[in-house]
């Protein structure tokens, strides 16, 4: 009974890999229509529920007392593709339909939102500084603002040119293994004063989303998430 209990934080985090690496696999059938849905639409919802359980077998283990060097390094891993390779896939796709075969290499520098999430997760993982916040951006932060870009790319009025999201897509990168201090999105309580920021953001990803009648609002969430960070006194 023990080893099950012991095994239920790990047990969700594996459900967090399974949703990213199918999230991975749609992201290869981005514009084909599957039960009502692009590709690229269920790879949203797959990174959404792999951001769920993210959440789940955090709050698992804290529950159970259940935590352990494997689950820590089994939560990095699925992290890294669920909010790593997937939305980097998702951005590998994009940027080959847009392109049709023109600049054939340049989709291939999508994988750069893989590789430096990979050294965000490992530089979290010896990081001492980073028990109660975090030094650069984190990674699922990373996976919501892809979302909402990919949305807005699909879907904005405008055309985005391909040369524009290999820039954002570098700054994306930059910011994940930045030293710049963001606060945590998490919340330990609900009491207002402890949770300001987080309300705060909250309150603007719906009024984003909204406002834009899609999700493209989630990258201007993010942005909004960076800057306050930036301007904030300290880290929370």
């Amino acid at each position: 009974m023990q080893s099950i209990r012991n095994n239920i934080p790990n047990g969700i985090t594996c459900l967090n890999l399974l949703c990213g690496a199918l999230a991975c696999i749609m992201a290869f059938s981005f514009e084909r229509e599957i039960d009502g849905l692009l590709g690229y639409e269920w790879s949203f919802i797959l990174i959404g529920a792999a951001a769920v359980f993210d959440f789940c077998d955090g709050a698992a283990a804290r529950l159970l007392g259940a935590y352990s060097p494997k689950g820590k390094e089994l939560d990095s891993l699925a992290d890294l593709i669920s909010f790593g390779l997937a939305p980097s896939l998702l951005m590998y796709n994009m940027l080959t339909l847009q392109l049709q075969g023109e600049y054939h290499w340049l989709p291939f520098l999508s994988l750069i939102i893989a590789v430096y999430g990979a050294l965000r997760l490992a530089k979290f993982n010896v990081d001492t500084r980073q028990t109660t916040s975090f030094i650069g951006l984190p990674i699922p932060a990373n996976a919501i603002f892809w979302i909402g870009y990919i949305t807005l790319a699909q879907k904005g009025a405008v055309e985005i040119p391909a040369w524009v999201s290999v820039v954002v897509m570098i700054v994306m990168a930059l910011l994940m293994v930045s030293e710049i201090p963001m606060f945590s999105l998490k919340f330990k309580n609900f009491g207002l004063k402890d949770n300001l920021r987080r309300y705060l953001i909250l309150v603007a990803a719906v009024v984003f989303v909204i406002t834009a009648g899609d999700l493209s609002g989630l990258a201007w969430t993010i942005v909004l998430y960076v800057l306050m960070s930036l301007v904030g006194k300290k880290s929370a």
